[in-house]
């Protein structure tokens, strides 16, 4: 029982806890609060492999356990709310000066799906997030390459990525104009909907992608992730919930930098 219920494994049903309410906000049409329990979920996802170190409590079905929980926070949750985001969008009344996330329009939509139009099914798209999450999951469980850094981008960071969406869309009543028509431009099904498919299939790209674990603190071999954490610091003041998706982006640009440079110091090593 108490391998079962031990701490590391009650910090990560308090993950899958946080993604279910994540879901259920956004359900009932309050996107702008969803992001907050994913942030929580991401807290309490990190503590419990550390806790798990610490304790020495790792065990298989705490691996089993977290995948769980992932896919429900960082593979289902973002699915749903950039879903019922898109639903907004094509609603487009969100957009107006007095704007608010309203269930109702949820609910509009959901009785439409019986007339059986393409546009209204144009939202489902989002569920592409959950459905490549749980390759990714599935994969990373059995694949001996990703002990200490990663092959495809984490489900948290594509999930952390998306948070931003519904945070930006909560600024339009305190947008200038010339704000509120960046967003507009970005806040469109064309635009979204190529970003939810690219964003999910590097999921399960093949590409090396570096983890935020330091062997030693020094410069030398942490370039890029001092790198990184810097540009990190500089963004967020400046940016502050638009430097979110920059962020993750900067994370897979830089992990391809840096392999390059592997590879080229690998080939000047063979030659």
């Amino acid at each position: 029982m108490f391998k079962l219920f031990n701490i590391p494994n009650l910090f990560t049903a308090s993950n899958m806890l946080c993604g279910i309410l994540a879901i259920l906000l956004s359900l009932s049409g309050r996107i702008d609060l969803a992001p907050f329990p994913i942030f929580l979920g991401a807290i309490f996802d990190f503590f419990d492999g550390f806790l798990a170190r610490i304790l020495k409590q790792q065990s298989e079905l705490g691996k089993q356990l977290d995948s769980l929980a992932d896919m429900i926070t960082f593979g289902l949750a973002p699915g749903i709310f950039m879903m019922v985001l898109l639903i907004f969008v094509q609603d487009g009344s969100i957009f107006h000066e007095n704007a608010r996330f309203d269930s109702q329009i949820v609910f509009d939509w959901l009785t439409q799906l019986s007339q059986l139009k393409v546009q209204n099914f144009l939202p489902l798209v989002a569920l592409f997030i959950p459905f490549m999450s749980m390759f990714r999951l599935a994969k990373f469980n059995i694949d001996t390459r990703q002990s200490v850094s990663f092959i495809g981008l984490p489900t948290p960071a594509n999930t952390i990525f998306f948070t931003a969406f519904p945070l930006i869309l909560a600024q339009v009543p305190n947008s200038n104009t010339t704000q509120l028509n960046l967003i507009m431009a970005v806040f469109q099904p064309a635009v979204l909907i190529p970003i939810i498919v690219v964003m999910s299939l590097f999921l399960v790209a093949e590409i090396p992608l570096f983890a935020m674990k330091f062997k030693q603190f020094g410069w030398k071999g942490n370039e890029v992730r001092y790198t990184f954490l810097i540009t990190c610091l500089l963004l967020i003041p400046f940016l502050l919930v638009w430097s979110i998706p920059i962020i993750v982006l900067l994370y897979i640009v830089l992990s391809v930098i840096e392999n390059v440079f592997l590879k080229k110091k690998e080939n000047e090593i063979q030659s």
